[in-house]
């Protein structure tokens, strides 16, 4: 097809009026300057052809240089939505006919828009990636995959869940079209198209599609809940100010006895009351910002404070919760006590996770304190303290295999860490890990588990028969905006299933650290990665983890192995056991000792069980789950 389709044109009608008639308006394309003077390069072993330049106004001023928003593809939000100063239209072509995709493609160029053709369906995904479009324009007969599985194969996609598909195709048949739309498709364009349709349809497509985003990526700095910052906000705020070395502090503000006012109010008046701190807290930092970390604590970020005013800062925050009573229930007021640990942003911390974790351990500190402050102090180790390292071989892993009480050759262990000192003996986790917390070397332990975690999986899978290991990681390692993207991209590296990969996240840090856990299990979920909440105990806070984290498996408390001996106990272990089942959750009840345990686990509806009676902890992987009788 060419632009001068003769099928669109009146006999009668000279073929230059048609070319001026079709030509985009003047000036049109200068919202870009620059980067509408050549195509993209056609994919597939096509060569691009060179669009032709876009007619010049008699006066225009000379083309001024392209921004920054229109080299790197970014939008830029200002007042405005759509300006001259946002990025070009990006769109891919999915054509497999050369003529078409070279018409399109020009059409859009002239335009103003990037545009980029592949012509081979099981390339698409890949030049989606890469070219990352604001739109694809897709024909619906092609070789191999047709438009419709392609559109049904994007929309799988979670990124892609909203990107506008635009089919343009010459099939006259309205059955078609309405299975195009019921495919995932937005739109449906007919051949032959006048190049100003093509320009308006696509354009118009991707303004709205732009506008949606817009609006979105403004209010992801606002918590429309509290009416403060968010979260995510404020801590990328706190990694500019470390990478920047500005001067200043970070202060964790945590909300004292949070669980008996919510048990004394109910949900909707603490939720109600932490609103009103939330604000008390901004009013006082001001003009520093406040975000909600969780149920009962704040983070305040004080750049270019001077670190001598920073004890006062935090006094300052403090009083306004306990000097100031808040009204709560019929005429009822109370005044909010809290503690806050601060840290200088000077202490060279890498990345806002760290400095976080020091906030929080200084906040420990300050629970311990008449004043309730206290200002984060590195830890200072002894010289004649034996200094814990990776690299001298003296952490190991242990295994323990978790096994389905109605039977399945699903091999999955949980994943225990020792410690073996220089006499030989071992050091259980439950050690290990406290000494390494308060020492801040949990995260390089956590790091080194995970590591050799996923070096066992990745080795296993290459031999064929399937394993799952559960793997235990602290909160403050979660936290760290980098470890997600480097779980994820070592996963996808390894070619790693992460549908074989559980983390364990223990129910004490999850009620305090619960918004944290729950971004970090979102940004994982994706890949298949999936989480287990350990040594559960019912209550109300705990009951309400179930609903706020993507849970797939629940480990009972360690104490419950003892409900064959307590009819109380096992009317609350069966309690547990059908709550859980009611949200989708599957049970392991842990440390099982002896046949009766297992059998009142069995009864109560459990579907796993780990413990000495099943196999005791060992190096080994080569437990017999096809075998294996309860």
């Amino acid at each position: 097809m060419s632009a001068t389709d003769a099928t669109s044109r009146r006999p009668d009608e000279p073929s230059r009026s048609r070319l001026r008639a079709e030509t985009p308006p003047p000036g049109y394309w200068r919202r870009w300057t620059a980067d509408a003077s050549a195509p993209m390069p056609l994919t597939g072993g096509i060569a691009a052809m060179t669009a032709p330049s876009p007619p010049a106004a008699t006066g225009d001023a000379p083309p001024e240089p392209a921004n920054d928003a229109g080299a790197t593809g970014a939008p830029t939000i200002s007042g405005r939505l759509h300006d001259t100063q946002e990025s070009p239209y990006r769109v891919l072509i999915v054509e497999d006919d050369r003529g078409q995709a070279l018409f399109a493609q020009s059409v859009l160029h002239g335009a103003g828009m990037q545009a980029e053709v592949q012509m081979q369906s099981d390339g698409v995904l890949d030049a989606m990636e890469r070219f990352k479009p604001d739109l694809v324009l897709m024909d619906l007969h092609m070789p191999g995959r047709d438009g419709m599985n392609l559109t049904l194969l994007i929309r799988q996609q979670p990124e892609y869940l909203h990107l506008p598909i635009v089919f343009l195709t010459g099939d006259p048949d309205p059955e078609r079209q309405f299975e195009v739309l019921e495919s995932g498709a937005d739109d449906f364009l007919n051949k032959p198209i006048r190049p100003r349709h093509l320009i308006a349809a696509v354009a118009n497509r991707i303004q709205r599609a732009r506008q949606r985003v817009a609006p979105a990526t403004l209010r992801t700095t606002i918590n429309t809940e509290t009416g403060l910052p968010t979260r995510t906000y404020v801590l990328q705020q706190v990694g500019a100010a470390l990478q920047s070395a500005s001067s200043g502090g970070l202060f964790f503000v945590e909300v004292g006895s949070a669980l008996s006012l919510r048990e004394r109010y109910g949900y909707a008046a603490f939720e109600q009351l932490m609103n009103q701190a939330g604000r008390r807290l901004a009013e006082m930092a001001a003009p520093y910002p406040v975000a909600r970390l969780n149920d009962n604590s704040f983070l305040s970020l004080a750049t270019g404070l001077d670190e001598a005013a920073l004890e006062a800062q935090a006094e300052r925050l403090r009083d306004g919760l306990t000097g100031n009573p808040f009204p709560i229930g019929a005429g009822e007021t109370l005044n909010l006590r809290s503690s806050i640990g601060y840290t200088p942003l000077s202490l060279g911390f890498p990345d806002a996770g760290s400095a976080l974790e020091a906030t929080e351990r200084a906040v420990l500190q300050a629970r311990l304190k008449g004043n309730n402050l206290a200002s984060y102090t590195p830890a200072q180790i002894a010289e004649d303290v034996p200094k814990i390292a990776l690299e001298d071989g003296r952490f190991e892993l242990a295994y323990q295999p978790i096994v389905a009480v109605a039977g399945s050759e699903q091999a999955q262990y949980q994943v225990l860490l020792r410690m073996r000192q220089p006499d030989g003996s071992l050091l259980p986790a439950s050690q290990v890990i406290p000494a390494a917390e308060s020492a801040g070397g949990i995260a390089q332990i956590d790091h080194w588990v995970l590591e050799h975690a996923l070096y066992v999986l990745a080795e296993r899978q290459s031999q064929g028969p399937s394993l799952r290991l559960f793997v235990s990681q602290s909160p403050r390692t979660l936290a760290r905006e980098s470890h997600a993207q480097w779980l994820l991209d070592t996963l996808a590296e390894r070619g790693i299933e992460g549908t074989s990969l559980v983390i364990d996240l223990r129910m004490a840090d999850a009620l305090i650290h619960t918004v944290t856990l729950r971004d970090f299990c979102h940004q994982l979920m994706p890949s298949g990665v999936q989480f287990c909440l350990s040594q559960f105990e019912p209550g109300r806070e705990a009951d309400a983890l179930l609903t706020q984290l993507p849970l797939g498996y629940l480990r009972v408390a360690s104490r419950y192995a003892g409900a064959h001996t307590d009819p109380k106990l096992r009317d609350e272990l069966r309690g547990i056991i059908d709550q859980a089942h009611r949200a989708g959750l599957q049970v392991i009840g842990q440390q099982i000792e002896d046949p009766q345990a297992a059998a009142a686990m069995w009864m109560g509806g459990v579907d796993f069980i780990q413990g000495n009676l099943v196999q005791a902890v060992g190096s080994e992987l080569g437990f017999d789950f096809h075998n294996a009788v309860l």
